[in-house]
C-alpha cells in the first residue's frame, strides 16, 4: 500500500520577509529622528559637561587636566554662589505662588458661560508668545528708578519712588512680575483644560443641593484639579530655578546688579562660562543646578504620589 506523500514545505518569499521586517521595524524608524536629535543636542552636551566639570579645561586647546572635585569645591566656596542661590529661590517663590493663584482664578472665570470664549482664551496666551527679551526690555523700563512708569504712579499717590535696581527685594519683585506676565496665561490654559474635563453632573448636583459658586470651586474644582496642579507646580519649579532671560535683560550690563542683587544661578553660570571663560567651572555649576532641580523634582514626585494615592482611596 503506497503511503501518502508528505505535504510540500511552504517557502517564505523575500517580499513576505520584507513585509514582516517592515511591520516590526517601521515604528522604531518613525520615532528614531527624535532620539537621534536628542542624542546629538541633548545627551552629548550633558555627557560632555560632566567630563569637563572634573577638569581644568582650556577651551582654546580643547583639552584639560583632571582635577577631580576641585571645581565643585571652588563653586560651593564662593559667596556669589550662595547669593545667586538665595536670589533664585526668592524670585521663584515670588513668582510661583501669585502665578498659580492668578492662573486658577482666570481659568475659573474662563470656564464660565461667557461671551467670546475663544477670544479671551487666546488672549491670555498672548504674553507667552511675546519674546522674553522684549518682555524684559519693556518691564525693565517700567520699573526704572528715575523715569519708570511704576515710580511715576507711586509718586503721584504719595508713596514715593522705589529703587527697583539697587534694592534686592524690589528687583526680585520686578523680575517676578515679568515671569508672572509671561507664564500665567500658559498655566491658565492647562488648568482650564483640566476644568473642562470635570463632569458637569457634579456641578448640577451641587447646585440642586444649594451650593454656591465658591463652595463648588473649593469642593469640586480644586480636588479634581489636584493631579494637574501638581504638574503645574513641578514645571513651574523647574522653570523658576532656571530663570535667565529676565535677570539678564533687567539692566544694560546683564551681570546681575552691581552687588549681585538679582544674580541667579543660571546668570552666574553664564558669567563664569563666557565672562571668565572657565568652562570647567561653569560645567560644575551646571551640574550643581541639575542636582538641585533633581532633588526638588523628587520631593515633588513623592508628594504627588502621596496625594494621588490618598485621592484614589478617598
Amino acid at each position: 500500500m503506497a503511503t501518502a506523500s508528505a505535504a510540500p514545505s511552504r517557502r517564505i518569499g523575500f517580499s513576505q520577509r520584507l513585509s514582516r521586517w517592515d511591520l516590526k521595524l517601521s515604528p522604531y524608524l518613525y520615532i528614531s529622528p527624535f532620539f537621534l536629535l536628542f542624542l546629538v543636542v541633548g545627551l552629548f552636551p550633558i555627557a560632555y559637561t560632566a567630563v569637563i566639570s572634573f577638569m581644568d579645561w582650556d577651551q582654546v586647546r580643547g583639552s584639560g587636566t583632571f582635577i577631580g572635585f576641585d571645581q565643585y569645591a571652588y563653586v560651593l566656596s564662593q559667596p556669589k554662589f550662595w547669593i545667586a542661590l538665595r536670589n533664585t529661590f526668592s524670585i521663584f517663590l515670588l513668582s510661583s505662588a501669585p502665578q498659580l493663584i492668578a492662573a486658577l482664578v482666570i481659568a475659573a472665570m474662563l470656564d464660565q458661560n461667557i461671551r467670546a470664549k475663544t477670544f479671551w482664551r487666546m488672549g491670555v496666551l498672548v504674553p507667552y508668545v511675546v519674546a522674553p527679551v522684549a518682555v524684559a526690555l519693556i518691564f525693565s523700563n517700567l520699573f526704572g528708578d528715575k523715569y519708570g512708569l511704576i515710580n511715576s504712579l507711586l509718586t503721584d499717590v504719595g508713596i514715593g519712588p522705589i529703587n527697583w535696581h539697587s534694592d534686592a527685594l524690589a528687583s526680585h519683585v520686578a523680575i517676578a512680575t515679568m515671569v508672572n506676565f509671561r507664564w500665567t496665561g500658559y498655566n491658565t490654559l492647562i488648568l482650564l483644560a483640566a476644568m473642562q474635563a470635570i463632569p458637569r453632573d457634579y456641578y448640577e448636583a451641587a447646585t440642586v443641593d444649594g451650593a454656591g459658586k465658591v463652595r463648588q470651586f473649593f469642593a469640586i474644582t480644586l480636588p479634581s484639579l489636584r493631579p494637574t496642579l501638581i504638574f503645574v507646580i513641578i514645571t513651574s519649579t523647574i522653570g523658576g530655578l532656571q530663570i535667565f532671560d529676565e535677570p539678564r535683560m533687567y539692566d544694560q550690563y546683564g551681570t546681575g546688579g552691581s552687588n549681585s542683587q538679582w544674580l541667579t544661578i543660571t546668570l552666574y553660570l553664564y558669567n563664569i562660562g563666557w565672562g571668565e571663560w572657565n568652562f570647567g567651572r561653569a560645567s560644575a555649576l551646571a551640574w550643581i543646578l541639575f542636582l538641585i532641580v533633581l532633588v526638588i523634582g523628587l520631593v515633588n514626585l513623592l508628594v504627588t504620589r502621596a496625594l494621588v494615592r490618598s485621592e484614589g482611596k478617598r
